[in-house]
């Protein structure tokens, strides 16, 4: 449930956690924090913003007149170095800008900030999938996030599947928390029957193909997705690949494994990390899009893929059933049976595909970046007034 909090009318002073608008490596913190402050920027020109890189930044993530862009050392992509830059640079920092809140949007914040904060958490798979976190991190993010939720004045997060779970879990009160989804980027269309023979002779040698988008990452699931592939085509028989666009993570020997285990390897295709232009092609292009994550805050794939006109096949694991709200056809993410069956029934049949691009229609209208901005903005001026 997302409430709606009177709007404060006076001007603002919002520092904002920029340190993932990386330029071409926006993957999911770092589209989140654009799609969000972009907006929060333009719709708010009376407000000013202060954003907190820890490197040298873009300037086209400076989005308006009424940013200020700081530089706060150290690079922070380590524990050590987490704590000097939101414990030590941050604070500085807020005092220096004078700044009235701070709006942190990856799932960290800083303890001894001494203004209104307000945090994004996206999921909690360091405390319930450990072994998915890299190990450096791993501890850390563990111990600091029971921290973090406590320091935040108010929590941010993409589905109520998390937001209960942070409820359940950490024993956080709901009134603490704000669900709102994410949202689809406008390049996100259908595409014409030319323009689908056009991506698929570019990325697929003519064919169809069922595609994945996002890290190759063992959370993703992607080793049983090419196992069910490889067994699907196998028993069709059927002229098809698997794209799966992304860049390679950490941890990814089971997924190299089974491209090296799997008969058609030929035909699974890694195009590395895919930027802006080409993702909506790409997926707008695919015969259905597949999305088997063993755990998920939102899936943004899903709703991409809907306002594509694409099927999509997701999990019925942790959120992804309630983003998906029907319009997608569900496989068990643990058996690699189950996908090669939803895999079979997506390809097989024109019917089932128009149906759920016709319900995924309707679905994909609950998810908007316009709204889910107000809403951010809303609690942020929520929490100031505190």
């Amino acid at each position: 449930m997302i409430f709606a909090p009177a709007l404060n009318t006076n001007t603002l002073k919002i520092a904002v956690n920029t340190r993932f608008l990386l330029p071409g490596q926006l993957e999911g913190f770092g589209w989140y924090t654009h799609e969000i402050v972009s907006r929060m920027v333009k719709n708010h020109p009376e407000d000013q913003f202060f954003f907190f890189f820890d490197r040298p930044y873009d300037s086209s993530f400076v989005y308006g007149q009424n940013v200020t862009p700081m530089v706060l050392f150290p690079p922070a992509r380590h524990p050590f170095l987490f704590d000097w830059w939101f414990e030590w640079s941050v604070p500085r920092a807020l005092k220096r800008c004078g700044a009235d809140v701070f709006f942190s949007p990856d799932s960290m914040c800083s303890l001894r900030a001494d203004i209104p904060t307000v945090m994004t958490c996206h999921d909690l798979v360091p405390l319930h999938f450990p072994e998915q976190v890299e190990r450096r991190h791993r501890a850390y993010l563990q111990r600091k996030l029971p921290l973090w939720f406590e320091r935040a004045n108010h929590l941010l997060t993409v589905s109520e599947f998390v937001k209960n779970d942070m409820v359940t879990t950490c024993g956080i009160a709901p009134e603490k928390i704000t669900a709102v989804y994410n949202g689809y980027r406008d390049a996100f269309l259908p595409l014409s029957a030319a323009q689908i023979g056009e991506v698929r002779s570019r990325y697929s040698s003519g064919q169809p193909y069922f595609f994945y988008a996002g890290a190759i990452h063992p959370r993703k699931n992607i080793h049983r997705l090419i196992e069910a592939f490889d067994q699907f085509r196998l028993v069709t028989g059927a002229r098809c690949k698997l794209l799966l666009a992304g860049r390679f993570a950490w941890q990814t020997g089971e997924i190299r494994q089974a491209w090296e285990n799997a008969r058609f390897r030929d035909d699974i295709v890694f195009p590395g990390y895919v930027g802006v232009e080409e993702l909506p092609l790409l997926t707008g292009a695919a015969i259905a899009s597949t999305y088997v994550s063993l755990s998920e805050g939102f899936g943004l794939p899903l709703a991409e893929a809907m306002a594509c006109d694409v099927p999509v096949i997701t999990s019925e694991a942790s959120c992804l059933p309630e983003v998906a709200g029907g319009a997608a056809l569900l496989v068990n993410p643990f058996d690699t049976a189950s996908i090669t069956e939803g895999l079979k029934n997506i390809y097989a049949s024109e019917e089932l595909r128009n149906s759920l691009v016709a319900r995924g229609r309707v679905r994909r209208k609950e998810f908007s970046w316009e709204k889910a901005a107000e809403v951010v903005w809303e609690v942020v001026c929520m929490v100031d007034r505190v």
